[in-house]
């Protein structure tokens, strides 16, 4: 790797190289504008130059074309092996499904809305559809009937391909509502298949016209946002916004993409419904990195695919990442060696943060006693945690909640360099990433190449570039409606630019907690560290209007029955635990800590510990793991009230 250099990216807005002359990554640092003495925005030239003319179609074709023996993706077979799929299987795929679409009378601008976990049919029908001129419309395979219903109804779509009977035999009684859905296809019944079989007759011709119908301004897919409130809108993207977002991503997180001692590969186990795990898939299909889909998130079924299928990247979210290491340390205890198991992280902690003191140019690294105790811990402890993903993961793309420095250190420290990002929806995935020649832990990094992030005078996150969606989907206005302010979206978040440009995420306009003395609260900071211990599932401050801060507290299951044997103790439904003494110095103690991140009016005094967890199916979190608060507030209002002394 080359030695970073700093580099002025002027105000011009042409594409800069992220690379030398032998194709090595260098760093492009950032411009930073300044008012009143604090940052106000930073920008990051493009890496990739804007696509003029082309879509998303013509991908898979130009793969088969340039590298037609190139594995461009993995699908797992029944037996549990993977079988490689080159790029020119893989068009011929793309070609059969977008004509079988094209045989049941789909026209081009025609909206399909696909309902499955994530699988390569769900990557295959997103390539055919596009193929055929049409709109994907993803929809959670885990939503309600009522949301399942609203979805469809609002994007006006045609057809709905489900993953399993049971879903299809769910939305049946809504069809007399749906007048626009013609066509109801299930995967487990094999209309996948079908439907490459009954598009034998449609001539290759009219692919390759609808394709040339197509271009980086054509409406791509309609995502609607979960939302924590009210009903979800349908975000439009075009092809153009995922060329602008993949193509930056790709030059920025030059290790991921394009590897450097094997070739690389992503396992990709969060939801396709959701714009993350869309513009990974796609980014890899760009970049043509071997692509593999794992539809469960048990550990009992997504260990062994992360054995057979050995990623050398994953993309992931922080509570998974804090389950890994919350389970390794349970582990460690379980066999009497949880001090050496702390100072392993102790020592990880430390490598990651002298591998970042050296990157920023405020260290000089690792010292050779330091590196003397990570090589002795790495068998001992960081090679299991690795192992326990593959065995090859390097790289880690994390996104959804803020990180943590202190995880984020361990992880680098123990050989997976975490890229932390922040995005929303409407930015087409991430909008800012960590910089893989500078990181900053415990920050979501600087702008993805090609955009502007500003703090607004209240403090909320504005975001310019390319990837910001052209609005949102509004049949009742006739298509689409603007969604930004003179090329500025509002994203309803909360941040800080330090002096370099980096940007930390604060909290949600909207979840700002005003105690009664007047005190504004973030509630996220001290949420996310807490969600860290062993013991807690997850938390929600309180305190809105009300003289003190307060929390939620659910209990993690495992947890719980691990800390339960560790004190002589038999395991016990965790409901059973609610006000135990025990139970509630160990979380006080944890509170204690937290605590010591903010001032006295922010502190948390007092918490309750409720009986059942929050998730999605009782509607209290977002399926992406964000929390529904409203609905939280309300189901355990009485909970609440007691934590107030009425």
């Amino acid at each position: 790797m080359s030695t970073p250099y700093p580099h002025d990216p002027a105000s011009s807005g042409a594409p800069v190289s992220a690379t030398d002359y032998d194709g090595r990554p260098v760093l492009v640092e950032p411009s930073v504008q300044r008012l009143d003495g604090a940052v106000r925005e930073v920008s990051v030239p493009p890496f990739a130059a804007p696509v003029k003319h082309g879509s998303l179609a013509d991908l898979p074709f130009d793969n088969a074309e340039t590298a037609p023996a190139s594995v461009v993706l993995s699908r797992r077979l029944p037996d549990g092996r993977w079988a490689d799929v080159t790029a020119a299987h893989f068009a011929e795929q793309v070609r059969a499904v977008a004509n079988g679409l094209i045989a049941e009378g789909l026209v081009p601008g025609d909206r399909i809305a696909v309902m499955a976990r994530t699988t390569y049919e769900w990557t295959l029908l997103d390539f055919a559809a596009w193929a055929a001129g049409l709109v994907t419309v993803p929809i959670y395979p885990t939503s309600s009937v009522f949301q399942t219903r609203w979805i469809l109804h609002d994007s006006g779509a045609v057809a709905l391909l489900t993953e399993t009977t049971a879903q299809a035999t769910a939305i049946g009684p809504e069809l007399p509502h749906l007048p626009d859905l013609r066509h109801l296809w299930v995967m487990d019944k094999g209309h996948v298949t079908r439907l490459a079989e009954a598009g034998v007759q449609v001539p290759d011709a009219e692919i390759a016209v609808r394709r040339g119908m197509l271009g980086p301004d054509t409406l791509a897919t309609l995502i609607y946002t979960s939302g924590t409130t009210g009903r979800p809108k349908g975000c439009a993207l075009s092809h153009g916004n995922f060329f602008a977002e993949v193509d930056n991503a790709i030059e920025l997180l030059h290790p991921v993409f394009k590897g450097q001692d094997e070739e690389p590969s992503v396992l990709l186990f969060l939801p396709m419904s959701h714009v993350f795990g869309r513009m990974v898939a796609i980014a890899c299909v760009r970049a043509r990195v071997r692509l593999g889909h794992a539809p469960s998130l048990a550990a009992e079924d997504l260990l062994p695919d992360l054995a057979a299928f050995r990623p050398t990247a994953l993309l992931t979210i922080p509570y998974m990442l804090e389950k890994v290491y919350n389970s390794a340390r349970a582990k460690a205890e379980s066999g009497g060696r949880v001090a050496a198991f702390d100072r392993a992280t102790a020592v990880a902690r430390r490598y990651g943060e002298a591998l970042e003191a050296r990157q920023t140019g405020s260290g000089s690294g690792p010292s050779r006693s330091l590196k003397t105790a990570r090589s002795f811990y790495d068998p001992l402890v960081y090679r299991k945690i690795r192992t326990a993903m593959g065995g090859r993961v390097r790289y880690a793309i994390c996104g959804g909640s803020p990180l943590g420095r202190r995880l984020a250190a361990f992880y680098a420290g123990a050989g997976i360099e975490i890229f932390e990002g922040y995005g929303l929806t409407e930015t087409t995935g991430a909008t800012t990433v960590t910089p893989p020649l500078k990181p900053r832990l415990g920050t979501v990094g600087w702008p993805l190449p090609g955009t502007r992030v500003r703090i607004a005078a209240d403090g909320e996150i504005l975001v310019a570039g390319d990837h910001v969606l052209r609005g949102y989907w509004d049949p009742q206005a006739g298509g689409v409606v603007p969604a930004t302010r003179d090329g500025w979206l509002a994203t309803g978040d909360l941040g800080e630019l330090d002096d370099e440009g980096y940007l930390t995420i604060t909290g949600r306009k909207k979840e700002l907690l005003i105690t009664a003395g007047g005190k504004s609260v973030a509630p996220a900071p001290l949420e996310n560290w807490l969600r860290q211990h062993p013991l807690i599932s997850q938390v929600m401050l309180v305190g809105d209007a009300r003289p003190y801060v307060s929390a939620l507290i659910t209990l993690d299951p495992d947890g719980i029955t691990h800390w339960r044997q560790m004190i002589g103790k038999h395991p016990v439904p965790p409901e059973l635990l609610v006000g135990d003494p025990e139970l509630e110095a160990v979380l006080q103690r944890a509170i204690d800590e937290a605590n010591k991140l903010v001032s006295r009016p922010e502190s948390i005094r007092r918490f309750a510990v409720l009986p059942v967890d929050f998730t999605e199916e009782a509607g209290h979190l977002t399926p992406s793991m964000k929390l529904r608060r409203e609905a939280i507030a309300r189901d355990f209002s009485r909970e609440v009230e007691s934590l107030y002394g009425s």
